[in-house]
Parts: structure tokens; C-alpha cells; sequence
């Protein structure tokens, strides 16, 4: 991926991460980040809806206007982008860059439009997919939170069914995870990304 000036963008290899509401990608994340609270770093996503009680702007997401945000998009600032529910979200260059210039691994979570979008940029991050093991378990999730009406519920799962099967594409992803026991997913998240994890711990141990 390179800069507003053309160059390419120094620091460690990003992270997408990916796969449907109710895999447990957020449980695994959090894990991996209080493991190696100083190798990672989250990149902070913009979006036009308003925030949630708790939600701190600039530290959840950016909240913008909708035309702030489109004007953003329309001058090439974002990687990805989307629209879920009426309201945009998206990936920023300068989010990444952020992360990249403290030496610190950028995670981007996002859902399979963006993977795709992402694509077509030199980003060249590791793309990984978190999927649960069957749609039976997923919606036993999902119900369990008891977060939201049956429509929204119905809309996740028809979501998750579309990602569940793009995830099987060849090339897709460098890596799928079934979550089907956490423990397991975990060792397998943290064997893809022990590589960089290694190489930024290198970099920190001799700057």
C-alpha cells in the first residue's frame, strides 16, 4: 500500500480479519491482544451511525457525518468501505498508517465486501477468515445474547450463510479458522500470525 505521496508504506504486515457476527473473531481478538498488548494495534474505523452508550470516539470508531464521509471516500482516502442498515462504514489509509508507523501489526476487522475491496489494493496484509463450525451453532450464539429483534437476527444469519460459503473460495483467504472450541482456534490464529509477531518484537527489542 503506498501513501499520499506515492511511497510505498513501511511497518509490519496488516491483518484482515473476517467472518460473521457471532464466530467469536471479537473473543479471540481480545485475547491476542492482552497476550501481546504491544504488538498489535487496532486500526479505527469510521462510520455515519451515531454511537452506542459506552462508545468513545476515536477509540470504538471515528463518528462522521455522511458527507464528511463520502467526500473522504471520493478522494481516495479510504481502503474499503461499505454500507450495512443505512449507514456507512469504512477503512481509512491514514487509520492503517497510524498503527504501521509505531511498528505495531494492524488488525482490520471487516466483513467480505471489504476483504474484497481490500483486494484490489497493494495493501497485501494476511487475510484470515473466522468461521463457526455449522449455521445451528452460529444462531445459538447469536439468540443467546438476546441483542436484537428476530428481523435483525434473520438479516445476520442470512449474512453469515452468503460469508460462510465465500469463505470456501479458492484463494479467498491464507487462512479459515473453525471456531468450534476457542482454545484451539486461538493456537491456530496465533500460529498464522507468529511470524510477525516475531519479526515486530525483533524490531522493538533493538530500537
Amino acid at each position: 500500500m503506498r501513501d499520499a505521496r506515492g511511497k510505498a508504506m513501511a511497518g509490519p504486515r496488516p491483518v484482515v480479519l473476517s467472518g460473521p457476527s457471532g464466530a467469536g473473531k471479537s473473543t479471540l481478538l481480545k485475547k491476542l491482544m492482552k497476550e501481546y498488548d504491544s504488538v498489535f494495534g487496532f486500526s479505527v474505523s469510521h462510520t455515519t451511525r451515531k454511537p452506542r452508550p459506552g462508545e468513545v470516539n476515536g477509540k470504538d470508531y471515528h463518528y462522521v457525518t455522511r458527507e464528511a464521509m463520502q467526500a473522504a471516500i471520493d478522494g481516495d482516502e479510504f481502503i474499503e468501505n461499505a454500507e450495512f442498515s443505512g449507514n456507512l462504514y469504512g477503512t481509512s489509509k491514514a487509520a492503517v498508517q497510524d498503527v504501521q508507523a509505531k511498528n505495531l501489526i494492524c488488525i482490520l476487522d471487516i466483513d467480505m465486501q471489504g476483504v474484497r475491496n481490500i483486494k484490489r489494493t497493494d495493501l497485501n496484509p494476511i487475510y484470515i477468515s473466522i468461521q463457526p463450525p455449522s449455521m445451528d451453532v452460529l444462531e445459538k450464539r447469536l439468540r443467546d445474547r438476546n441483542t436484537e429483534c428476530e428481523e435483525s437476527l434473520q438479516k445476520r444469519l442470512n449474512i453469515a450463510k452468503v460469508d460462510m460459503e465465500l469463505s470456501k473460495e479458492p484463494g479467498m483467504f491464507d487462512v479459515v479458522i473453525i471456531n468450534d472450541h476457542l482454545d484451539v482456534a486461538y493456537v491456530q490464529l496465533k500460529e498464522t500470525l507468529l511470524q510477525e509477531i516475531n519479526s515486530v518484537k525483533k524490531i522493538s527489542a533493538s530500537s
